[in-house]
């Protein structure tokens, strides 16, 4: 994501690019809670993070939409965001006791 950040115009590096960026951190951090939480409190921070995950899809469909970035490069991320969300979705199934 960062190396794609760098590949943006001024206007969008520090707008959308920058906003991107603070999305996966924030992604990050809810994995990092929920690893660690206690049983009855990871499906909140697994939630959060999923929430998180659709944020970061829309931004990266908002920088396809705009051309503002080669369109290989997001349909990299946008798999292995895919892939990430199938991990999370079975840790979520799994926490809830599905």
């Amino acid at each position: 994501m960062v190396s794609l950040n760098h590949k943006l115009d001024k206007r969008w590096r520090y707008s959308l690019g920058l906003s991107s960026e603070n999305t996966v951190l924030g992604l990050l951090d809810q994995l990092i809670r929920a690893k660690n939480a206690p049983k009855p409190l990871k499906v909140a921070y697994l939630i959060e993070a999923s929430s998180q995950l659709e944020i970061l899809r829309l931004k990266l469909r908002l920088l396809l939409e705009l051309k503002l970035v080669n369109e290989t490069k997001i349909f990299q991320l946008q798999a292995k965001l895919a892939e990430i969300g199938r991990m999370l979705g079975g840790w979520l199934k799994a926490a809830q006791g599905f």
